[in-house]
């Protein structure tokens, strides 16, 4: 009992240790922008000239119901008023039933998805910079720009297969709204993770010149992260291999403008010369299994 108290204030101690001592790190990416178009102001209401009233040159027929009821209408008004109440029933318990996931309701059917792929490879400066340029380079703004963004971070993370060590993916899928809930809990996630040295989202470039990169003699990895929400139902790829993770970042470049939801591309250490020690890698990343 004593050793498991020990090993649990030293594990404690040392995320704490990592927590201020985060790396640098950076991230590109958004959702699509669809500008809203500006209010159109209303014009003048048109003016059609009225009709000139028209009557019959005689008085119209009188229709008179068998029985003697005189005034009454006959019970055709009743069975289309029931009809109508029925029919209104069915539709209520109908969309009740679709938009529900209560007990005896049938949930929807996804229509989107999203994944997150995180690759750790032995860190090398030249990758480094070559995301730092893609992501400087991405237009966050547009589904297209978003899609080359990811087909460029999948292509230069297939080159850099013979470094890949560590490696987890996951996927969820449901409504739109839910799958973009989830990227953005994602996105927070991979923020959280490292300090932020540059950031392009959307459009705008947040960058902190003044971070001073720790070099530690022990640190060897670098940690690439894709996330992308669609309008597909991606495939999983469980339990990770090399060989799924390699199929993993095909599906994710098979993105296109008309199917992507948002994307996000994230990775640390950013700066050149930094790298995580084994250590940090597993305490940061403990879903990361060995590729």
């Amino acid at each position: 009992m004593l050793r498991a108290m020990r090993r649990l204030v030293w594990l404690l101690l040392l995320a704490l240790s990592l927590a201020l001592a985060q790396k640098s790190g950076g991230g590109a990416g958004g959702r699509p922008y669809a500008p809203t178009p500006p209010p159109m102001s209303p014009g003048p209401a048109p003016v059609f000239p009225s009709p000139a009233p028209s009557y019959p040159p005689y008085p119209g027929p009188v229709v008179v119901y068998p029985g003697g009821g005189g005034g009454s209408l006959g019970i055709v008004p009743v069975l289309v008023f029931l009809g109508l109440a029925v029919l209104t029933a069915y539709l209520v318990r109908g969309l009740r039933q679709a938009g529900g996931h209560g007990p005896g309701q049938y949930p929807l059917e996804p229509t989107a998805s999203v994944a997150r792929l995180r690759l750790a490879l032995l860190a090398r400066p030249q990758v480094q910079r070559a995301l730092r340029l893609l992501a400087e380079g991405a237009d966050t703004t547009s589904a297209k720009g978003l899609a080359d963004l990811v087909d460029e971070a999948a292509l230069l993370l297939l080159k850099e297969e013979p470094a890949w060590r560590f490696g987890d993916y996951r996927v969820v899928a449901g409504s739109e709204e839910e799958v973009l809930g989830r990227f953005d809990a994602w996105m927070l996630e991979e923020r959280s993770k490292y300090q932020e040295t540059f950031r392009h989202f959307e459009g705008k470039k947040q960058m902190w010149e003044e971070y001073q990169a720790q070099v530690e003699p022990g640190g060897r990895y670098l940690v690439v992260s894709l996330i992308l929400a669609e309008r597909r139902l991606l495939p999983p790829q469980s339990p990770l291999t090399r060989s799924r993770a390699r199929q993993a970042l095909m599906d994710l470049a098979g993105s296109s403008p008309f199917t992507l939801l948002a994307a996000y591309l994230s990775w640390t250490p950013e700066r050149e010369g930094e790298a995580l020690t084994e250590e940090e890698l597993l305490l940061l990343y403990p879903e990361l299994a060995k590729l």
